[in-house]
C-alpha cells in the first residue's frame, strides 16, 4: 500500500507549482530532519516536564552528570553550546531548586564551579532513563535495520556539517542482536 505524501513532499509539490524552476531536493532531508526534530522535542518534553525539568534544564544536568566532575561555568557552557548568560540563569534556577551547586575552585578562588547535588543526580538519573524509555517508545514503528539506517545517515549529516568524524559503530544493548551487514 503507497504511503500518502508526507508534509513535505506536499510543501515540495506546492512550491514546484509555484517556482518550477527551483529545486526543492534539499527539502527532502533538511525539511524532513527540522519536522523531526520538532515532532520529538514536543513528544520528548512532556516526559521531561513530568520530571519537573524542560529541555535545557535537561540538558545541562545531564552535561554535569556525565561529567562526573565540579565544571566551570565556561565549560559547562561547551559541553551545551549554550550561551553564558542563559547558561548563569538556568544555574541559578537549578541551584534554588536544590539540584547543584556552586563551589568555589580551591586553585583558583575567584571563581566558582557548578556541582550536581546528590539530589539533582537522582532527579537526572530518573529523567534520562524515562527519555531514554520514551525515545525507545517513539522509534518503535522503526525496524532496527531502519534504525540503523537513519543513525548512519544522520551521522554522515553531522560529520559533512560540522567536519568532525562520525563516532565508531557501538555494540548492540544487551536486548538487542547485533546489527547485520
Amino acid at each position: 500500500m503507497k504511503r500518502p505524501p508526507d508534509i513535505i513532499s506536499a510543501a515540495r509539490g506546492q512550491w514546484k507549482e509555484i517556482h518550477p524552476e527551483l529545486d526543492t531536493s534539499s527539502m527532502e532531508v533538511v525539511g524532513r530532519v527540522l519536522r523531526a526534530a520538532a515532532v520529538l522535542r514536543q513528544r520528548l518534553d512532556t516526559t521531561l516536564s513530568d520530571e519537573g525539568l524542560n529541555r535545557a534544564e535537561f540538558d545541562l544536568l545531564s552535561a554535569l552528570r556525565r561529567s562526573g566532575e565540579p565544571v566551570t561555568p565556561g565549560r559547562l557552557n561547551s559541553l551545551m553550546v549554550a550561551s553564558g548568560a542563559a547558561t548563569t540563569k538556568r544555574v541559578q534556577q537549578l541551584a534554588e531548586r536544590g539540584l547543584l551547586e556552586r563551589v568555589r575552585d580551591q586553585h583558583d578562588r575567584r571563581s566558582a564551579r557548578v556541582l550536581i547535588t546528590e539530589y539533582g543526580a537522582e532527579v537526572i538519573d530518573r529523567a534520562f532513563a524515562r527519555n531514554l524509555d520514551a525515545e525507545r517508545e517513539l522509534l518503535a514503528g522503526l525496524s532496527s535495520k531502519q534504525r540503523d539506517a537513519v543513525a548512519g545517515g544522520l551521522a554522515e549529516l553531522l560529520y559533512s556539517l560540522e567536519g568532525t568524524p562520525p563516532p565508531a559503530p557501538q555494540s548492540p544493548g544487551p536486548d538487542e542482536p547485533p546489527a547485520r551487514r
